[in-house]
């Protein structure tokens, strides 16, 4: 009797409500694709949602519950197939944010698994685009940033301030200052402007939400505040944004 041919590395796959605890020997990239997705992650957790997506390192003991509907790519990556240094950088740093480019290649391979299944030579070609995009140009940051910034990416809306995330770290406010511009080329409020901006932005490209909805989600304390951050960055308004966009 033939043999059955090996699993793919890649599917599309659905969460439940209930608490799946796993732990395998190879990596494990989550892209979601709809709905949200909880994840634990070496006791790390996060909120998964198209905008942000998780690196589950080899070995790592991770949990993950699902809302109602969800959907998302899961991509294994066994040691063979993984830089150990892209693998450290990941694993650093697992909650990842999706940005445009990012979330062109993920819909690109939603499409083709869809439609049958991924040929092992487009897979081969696509991983190190998607790898690329996730780990990004700007400098990595050390093993002391790494938690934290998982952390802001994670939860953009809280309150955050130089001394709630020098706490966080373990620093004062003026030495988590240093550390941001050593490491990243930039200031912690800066980093987290930008950050913010980035979320909205998707959010209303993507989404029918409210602006004002998408301001409270992002960590703005309104849509007016909003608006104004939009107009200084990119010079146009949310609503402006969105139209240009639809078009």
């Amino acid at each position: 009797m033939a043999a059955s041919p090996p699993p793919s590395p890649i599917a599309i796959r659905a969460y439940g409500t209930v608490s799946q605890v796993d732990r395998h020997d190879f990596a494990q990239i989550v892209l979601p694709l709809d709905g949200r997705l909880h994840m634990d992650i070496a006791g790390a957790g996060a909120q998964l949602d198209r905008s942000l997506g998780a690196f589950v390192e080899a070995g790592a003991c991770h949990d993950q519950i699902g809302d109602a509907a969800n959907r998302s790519i899961i991509l294994d990556l066994h040691t063979s197939e993984l830089d150990p240094r892209i693998a450290d950088c990941l694993a650093r740093r697992p909650y990842v944010a999706l940005g445009p480019e990012a979330r062109s290649l993920i819909d690109y391979m939603e499409a083709l698994t869809l439609r049958g299944g991924v040929s092992a030579h487009r897979l081969r070609l696509w991983i190190p685009l998607l790898l690329d995009t996730l780990l990004g140009e700007s400098p990595q940051p050390s093993a002391r940033l790494a938690p934290l910034l998982a952390m802001v990416e994670a939860q953009p809306a809280r309150g955050w301030t130089a001394e709630t995330m020098a706490a966080q770290v373990g620093v004062s406010a003026s030495r988590l200052h240093a550390l941001f511009q050593q490491e990243l080329g930039t200031t912690p409020r800066a980093w987290l402007s930008s950050l913010r901006l980035a979320r909205a932005r998707d959010l209303l490209t993507r989404t029918a939400l409210p602006i004002a909805e998408i301001a409270y989600r992002c960590g703005y304390a309104d849509q007016s505040a909003l608006t104004r951050a939009m107009l200084r960055a990119d010079g146009q308004t949310p609503a402006q944004a969105r139209r240009q966009a639809r078009r």
